[in-house]
């Protein structure tokens, strides 16, 4: 598997063939003629007690990567073709949010539940962009604000780190899918035993948001870097940069 990441261009044995264009690239592509998919995304949002935003967004970003190492996403399995053309296309992540009996209907979907410290964030199969499932395009996309109880601290050693850029301002909806682009990219920028590694730690991650003088340094680097393509709340701007996820699991 060639491992060689360059910004806006993805490599990846099982989905990414070595010189296929980026999906996160604004400029129109092949991607843009494939039949278009989105990946949903709810986060329950009680009144009473919302999650921190920090733990709502890490909890985003491993959902993606639990949906992409499941076994029904690969192979013969029953997400696997979904899955698949959406990874073909342009790579669309939506995040809504439901309370109550709205949850439960999600709940009941097919789907991942993934439970952060205070978050529960539930994933499905993508779905074409006019075919959400109705339970879940009743839900509200727009607004979710979220903030967190306290600073998050340092990120937690030895684990991939998604630097959330400190120059472009997201609702926490919108930040969910920019962290859930870069755990996506993370992934695919990992050898098969890489990838092993941190699926059996738990995907342990951190999300944060990088100072100017560390981001300017990030995004020349060489690391992933998601390019939002501004069809939703910014103008294109790049988002996140996923570091240390290369020799994950090297010293476990």
């Amino acid at each position: 598997m060639s491992r060689g990441w360059q910004t806006g261009r993805v490599s990846s044995q099982e989905s990414r063939p070595e010189g296929q264009e980026s999906p996160f690239r604004i400029e129109p592509t092949g991607r843009d003629e494939a039949p278009q998919f989105v990946l949903p995304m709810v986060v329950q949002l009680e009144r009473a007690d919302p999650p921190g935003r920090t733990d709502a967004l890490e909890t985003a970003a491993r959902s993606v990567l639990l949906m992409l190492s499941d076994p029904r996403s690969t192979g013969d399995g029953e997400w696997a073709e979904a899955v698949r053309l959406w990874q073909d296309a342009r790579i669309r992540k939506v995040v809504r949010r439901a309370r109550g009996a709205e949850w439960r209907r999600a709940e009941a979907l097919p789907g991942i539940t993934v439970t952060g410290k205070s978050a529960q964030v539930r994933v499905f199969p993508p779905v074409p962009l006019d075919g959400w499932p109705k339970d879940l395009a009743r839900l509200q996309v727009s607004g979710t604000e979220l903030e967190d109880p306290q600073p998050p601290g340092e990120p937690a050693p030895g684990a991939p780190v998604l630097w959330m850029s400190p120059e472009v301002t997201l609702t926490a909806g919108k930040a969910m899918a920019q962290a859930g682009h870069g755990a996506q990219l993370a992934w695919w920028d990992q050898s098969d035993e890489e990838r092993e590694a941190w699926r059996a730690a738990g995907f342990p991650l951190s999300v944060r948001i990088a100072g100017p003088e560390r981001w300017r340094t990030l995004v020349t680097s060489g690391l992933p870097v998601v390019r939002d393509a501004g069809f939703t709340e910014i103008a294109p701007s790049d988002t996140v940069v996923a570091e240390g996820h290369r020799g994950f699991g090297a010293h476990q």
